[in-house]
């Protein structure tokens, strides 16, 4: 298989094109839309945390119509099968043979909308996929596509109709977002815009599904100091020791940090991580980690962002690196 190479200078600049589509549409959110295309460029998934009507769904079908790759959608209810996630085999009478009939999973972007109205069971289908590339039916193994995407959007808990996503399917998401409510300007213009499906409708793709594959493999060769590796695990370990955590940052929490402090650098037209990429990626990359102790689960949240940045007050950043990590005070 023969792979394209993208010049850093030129993914940048269709990136903020991206960018720029989508803010056409999602009106100030520039640093959550960051957020989104950090995660796809770090190869990671998504969960958009919000009450209804804040720009989720609309944010996640304003960024696949911005990239020219195929999306499937998966409107989760309480009646959901795991079929109706990765597809089932077809038997045909008059060949007497099984053939595989694909479910929305297999697409290069896909929007999980209200994944947590799902039962347990179906929100498991989801795991191998998420971590794997690949799902299992009826014992045979089918890849997923590449690049493999996965954006999923779920209501506050307090909701009615929502269940508790499981630990193990939290921790595959590398970046939990919330959008919030606009302020009060932003709100105006979005009125005065007018509807913002027939802006979604006008927008065109300017990324191709290749060259998403070739970012994703040039964010690996983003240089990593040991002295922010080394800051990366001392605020890792801070969360364990934090006395309000049951459950602290695993490696495999710090290894995903690290991973989108790359994919964020390179958004930024770097070829190198600093420190201020590994605080501004922090949040959305830890929170939904965070096991509390004997804490109300509707109001978690807050409490997960007060670990994290209860941690990186704890921990003195890195004010010097090697001459490779090409340091700058923070």
């Amino acid at each position: 298989m023969s792979y394209i190479r993208m010049e850093h200078e030129h993914a940048v600049e269709l990136l903020n094109r991206v960018i720029k589509r989508v803010e056409s549409v999602i009106i100030g959110k520039k640093q959550e839309i960051q957020y989104v295309l950090t995660a796809m460029l770090g190869g990671g998934h998504v969960l958009l945390e919000d009450v209804p009507g804040t720009g989720k769904t609309m944010l996640v079908r304003a960024v696949a119509s911005s990239l020219s790759c195929s999306m499937g959608r998966i409107q989760f209810t309480s009646d959901v099968m795991p079929a109706d996630v990765t597809g089932t085999s077809m038997y045909h009478p008059h060949t007497s043979e099984f053939t595989f009939r694909p479910g929305p999973v297999m697409s290069n972007i896909v929007l999980a909308d209200e994944i947590n109205r799902a039962s347990p069971r179906t929100q498991s289908a989801l795991l191998e996929a998420m971590e794997e590339r690949r799902i299992t039916v009826d014992g045979t193994t089918h890849v997923l596509p590449r690049p493999f995407f996965l954006l999923a959007t779920q209501n506050p808990l307090q909701f009615e109709g929502t269940y508790r996503l499981p630990e193990a399917q939290l921790d595959r998401f590398l970046m939990r977002i919330g959008l919030g409510y606009p302020e009060p300007e932003q709100e105006i213009e979005l009125l005065t815009r007018g509807q913002s499906r027939e802006l979604l409708d006008e927008l065109r793709p300017v990324v191709l599904a290749e060259e998403v594959s070739a970012m994703q493999r040039e964010v690996r060769h983003v240089h990593v100091d040991s002295v922010v590796k080394q800051y990366l695990v001392a605020v890792a370990v801070a969360t364990r020791n934090h006395p309000a955590v049951r459950l602290g940052i695993s490696p495999r929490g710090t290894l995903a940090w690290m991973v989108a402090t790359q994919a964020y650098a390179y958004l930024q037209g770097r070829s190198y991580v600093i420190p201020d990429d590994v605080k501004e990626v922090a949040q959305p990359v830890l929170a939904h980690r965070i096991g509390l102790k004997g804490q109300n689960r509707t109001e978690a949240f807050r409490g997960q962002e007060q670990v994290i940045q209860d941690a990186l007050a704890s921990v003195p950043v890195p004010v010097q690196m090697t001459a490779q990590g090409r340091g700058r005070r923070s």
